[in-house]
This record gives structure tokens, sequence and C-alpha cells, in this order.
């Protein structure tokens, strides 16, 4: 007679008693994905510079019975961010997600629209995640930080170069980062969505044109929906992703494979 097999247990993808943090949580892609860390058990921050919009999605989230808190943060502000991170965590849990974009051809663009976007998308980001970092490690906490990186931060778009290069700049980061938080077991991993279909980005998809060329650079010819990045999240924020740091989890429909 053989032994009986043990069979092991898949990693729980709850969140129960993590606290996260979610930045630009107040529309765009902020919104499922606080949605979805809550759902998991998490306690989320929803941080935004508009109070009106992360307190309606906190409002949203309570009614269904989990918890979330409403607060207002510019997160280029480091010192303010810092200063939050200090008070409300520490955050086990980090979505790097505000970020922005300002379309221009190359050879048109300027100073100050470079500045506005990597100050956004890439030294607040850099500077957040630090903060939680050493947050974490004055706790003695284990943590998982996911910066919100593009498709983008992998090739190359048309009247996109700013924006290609401060999330090419995020991938690098993110790399180094992992390797320097590994021995606090805080890793650091990026999510890479292609165009995903929101309120912001319905405008965009109603010039035929554009909406074309999009579908055309995805596999299957569909739109990214705002639950293809919810699991996502939840996956790197919880003990399914232990082995996973350092990592771009690409959800581009095959975009970058081509």
């Amino acid at each position: 007679m053989t032994d009986p097999v043990i069979l092991p247990k898949t990693p729980s993808f709850r969140l129960d008693g993590r606290r996260a943090l979610v930045t630009g949580a107040g529309r765009g892609l902020g919104v499922p994905m606080a949605a979805a860390l809550a759902e998991a058990g998490a306690d989320v921050v929803l941080a935004a510079r508009t109070f009106t919009e992360v307190e309606a999605v906190a409002e949203a989230i309570c009614a269904r019975g989990e918890k979330a808190e409403a607060v207002t943060l510019d997160v280029t502000d480091t010192a303010a961010a810092a200063t939050l991170v200090e008070d409300k965590g520490p955050f086990q849990i980090l979505v790097n997600n505000a970020g922005t974009n300002r379309l221009d051809h190359f050879l048109d663009v300027k100073e100050e629209d470079f500045d506005a976007v990597a100050d956004l998308n890439l030294r607040a980001a850099l500077f957040l995640a630090q903060a939680v970092a050493r947050n974490l490690i004055a706790a003695k906490l284990p943590g998982s930080i996911i910066n919100i990186s593009s498709q983008m931060g992998h090739v190359g778009g048309p009247q996109r170069t700013v924006y290609c290069a401060t999330k090419h700049a995020l991938e690098g980061a993110t790399k180094a980062m992992a390797w320097e938080l590994a021995e606090h077991d805080i890793r650091v991993n990026t999510v890479g969505p292609t165009f995903i279909y929101t309120p912001l980005t319905a405008p965009m998809f109603e010039d035929t044109e554009f909406r074309d060329f999009v579908e055309s650079k995805i596999a299957n010819g569909k739109l990214g929906q705002v639950e293809d990045v919810m699991g996502a999240v939840v996956y790197l924020a919880s003990d399914a992703s232990a082995l996973v740091t350092g990592s771009a989890l690409l959800l581009d429909g095959g975009w970058t494979a081509a």
C-alpha cells in the first residue's frame, strides 16, 4: 500500500488584518483597486487631492461592510506623504497609483510638462514607497509595494515620450527597490495595464481611429476592463505571490508580446 498523498494548501488571497494605502483612489483605476483590496479584507486608506471623490468611494466600500477611510493627499508633497504614512501606517500594502500624462509630439515637448509628469509618476512614487518601507522596517512588518506602471513602461508609443520615460524609469526603480528591501521581507512589483475602459478613458475611445489602433494591438481585440486589474493587485498584495518581487505583471492583452 502506498503512502497517502499529502496535498499542499493554496496560499491565501485574503488580506485580513492588513492596512493598505491606495493613491489616486478617487477615480480611474484607483477606485476598483481600492475596492478589490477592501473586498479581500484589507483596511484601506484612500488618498487623493480631491477629498470629495475619495470620500464617496470610501462610503461605498463601507456600505458593503468593509473598511475604508478617505484622506486628502497631494503625493508630490513628499513631506505631507511621509507624515500621512507615519500617522496612518504602517501600511503592509501600498498601491502607488497616482499618475498623469501630457500628450505631445516629442519635438513639441515642453520642460514644464516633463517636470509635471516626472514629478508625479516617478519622484512622488519613489519617495512614497520609501516612506512606507521605512515605516514597515521600523515596525518589523512584511509588506508589498505595488507600483502602477503601464505597458508603456516596456514599449514606446506616439506622443508619449515623457510618459514612457517615467514608466520605464519606474520599472527600473522597482527592480532596485526589490533587491534592497528583500532582506526586510518587503516585496516590490509593478502592474502594467494596457488601455483600460473607465469613465476617465471613455472619451478617448469615442475616437474610432484611436480605438481601432488600441484593439489592433491586443491579441483578442478587446479593451481592458477594470476587473482585469483588480485580481492582479489582490494577488500581488497577498501571500499567494510570496515569491514574486522585482517583477512586472503585464495586463496588456499581449501588446508587448508582439
